[in-house]
């Protein structure tokens, strides 16, 4: 009798442990999802939250009206090297992807990045969308679910590049009159259906604005504006993640980023205007209008409603954020040059940057609030941009400007981008190809498009 007492008494005592067990996992906060998307070639011209006089995005600003936009927010000019940046935490000249063609040569085994960084902290991951600089697959890469394609601004399958997609490992002709981008949404929809229990990471690299800037389904047959067009229906696309987001009652523990892979492309650069102004360089460029992007964050009831941040924000800084935000580790003797800005989310002042570092190719800057010294020394007087920089006198003798170079050259000699990777390819950073087709259209008196 003792026995059997005892024996219930131990079996009441392990019941009662799980039980607090299970009350204290409950209570616990849950790890946000998080949903990156990512605009192909465009710029602060293309969103109206960011400026733009032209076009109209009520979805994207209807995420910053109740969020937070990053005024400051910079990335790599070309798509490649912009989402390696973004990809890695990690600068150009640490992993090699200094131009388009170089991306190809990352490894899985050389670079950690996001999904293979989350997937200890317990998150399902995917990529959707444009998968055209890195080699391999995603899942070779680290996410466990994708549906991506080849090349840029794939529409139809009436393109050369569109005939077909990759469904994880499985190659799917594009039907005739079946759209892209609204294949991508669907298999969004259905992970996100399938994980809703779970912390979830979405790669969502969209088709959106890279030519061929083609018809929409919502396109008039006898449409005047196909850009715009093409701009209207990528904020619809964003406007139905977020009522399928609410639908599923995940709103409240979903981090939607809205950020884009460099500035507008060089053919739409001077309707693209901000304040009546067109913006200085364009996709490609070294300058604002190629590497200052939109940047929009929504978190209902965490991430700030209506601010405008003007904290610099850089493309290697999503990596240590979203580490910070799912609790998981980063790579162990590893350089990630990315800042955290998970406090800022949370309304918090956290330690915003003092400066940002862009790299393309052979060139590269540092820039601060203000000021931007790069590679040949020469320091920009930044308080017209993005419209203008001032090119300062290399004799000046004003101490605001002698101060901020003694800074900015710090910074660069601290980094030391001539000690890394030293970049083999084209000077504008393009894919070898490109520059063989440009060079044959000036050899045949044509003009070139401007493109990648």
């Amino acid at each position: 009798m003792i026995i059997q007492i005892q024996k219930f008494l131990a079996c009441a005592v392990i019941v009662f442990a799980v039980g607090q067990a299970s009350a204290a996992d409950s209570s616990a906060p849950k790890k946000p999802n998080i949903i990156f998307i990512l605009g192909d070639d465009v710029g602060l011209g293309d969103i109206g939250c960011s400026g733009s006089d032209r076009y109209k995005t009520p979805n994207i600003d209807a995420l910053a009206a109740g969020g937070t936009r990053f005024a400051n927010a910079y990335t790599v000019s070309l798509c490649g090297p912009s989402r390696a940046t973004i990809m890695t935490g990690r600068y150009l000249f640490r992993t090699g992807a200094t131009n388009q063609d170089a991306v190809g040569k990352i490894k899985p085994t050389d670079e950690v990045l996001t999904p293979s960084m989350l997937k200890p902290a317990g998150y399902a991951t995917s990529a959707i969308g444009k998968w055209s600089q890195f080699q391999l697959t995603p899942a070779d890469f680290g996410f466990d679910d994708y549906l991506v394609f080849k090349g840029s601004g794939i529409f139809w399958n009436t393109q050369a590049k569109g005939k077909e997609y990759d469904l994880n490992r499985q190659m799917i002709p594009l039907k005739d009159k079946e759209y892209l981008p609204d294949l991508m949404h669907a298999h969004l929809v259905d992970f996100i259906s399938k994980h809703h229990d779970d912390p979830f990471y979405v790669y969502y690299s969209m088709s959106h604005l890279h030519a061929d800037i083609l018809p929409t389904p919502d396109s008039a047959p006898d449409s005047k504006d196909l850009y715009a067009d093409n701009i209207a229906y990528m904020d619809k696309l964003v406007g139905k993640l977020v009522a399928e987001l609410d639908r599923q009652k995940l709103r409240e523990n979903t981090l939607v980023i809205y950020f884009c892979d460099n500035g507008t492309a060089n053919k739409y650069a001077e309707t693209s205007t901000v304040g009546g102004r067109r913006l200085l360089g364009a996709k490609g460029s070294m300058q604002e209008g190629g590497n200052r992007v939109p940047m929009v964050v929504n978190w209902p009831g965490t991430v700030p409603a209506g601010k405008v941040s003007e904290d610099l924000i850089d493309s290697s800084d999503f990596y240590p954020t979203f580490a910070e935000l799912a609790g998981a580790k980063l790579p162990a003797g590893v350089v990630i040059d990315g800042h955290s800005f998970a406090a800022q989310l949370q309304g918090e002042i956290g330690k915003p940057r003092d400066s940002i570092f862009i790299q393309l190719a052979r060139n590269w800057y540092v820039l601060e609030r203000g000021w931007k010294l790069n590679q040949a020394g020469e320091l920009f007087n930044m308080s017209g941009a993005p419209w203008e920089e001032i090119l300062v006198a290399a004799d000046t003798q004003d101490p605001v400007a002698l101060a901020a170079r003694k800074r900015l050259q710090a910074t660069l000699d601290r980094l030391n981008p001539a000690g890394g990777h030293l970049d083999q390819g084209d000077p504008s950073g393009r894919h070898a190809s490109n520059i063989a087709k440009k060079n044959k259209k000036k050899d045949n008196k044509q003009e070139p498009t401007g493109e990648e």
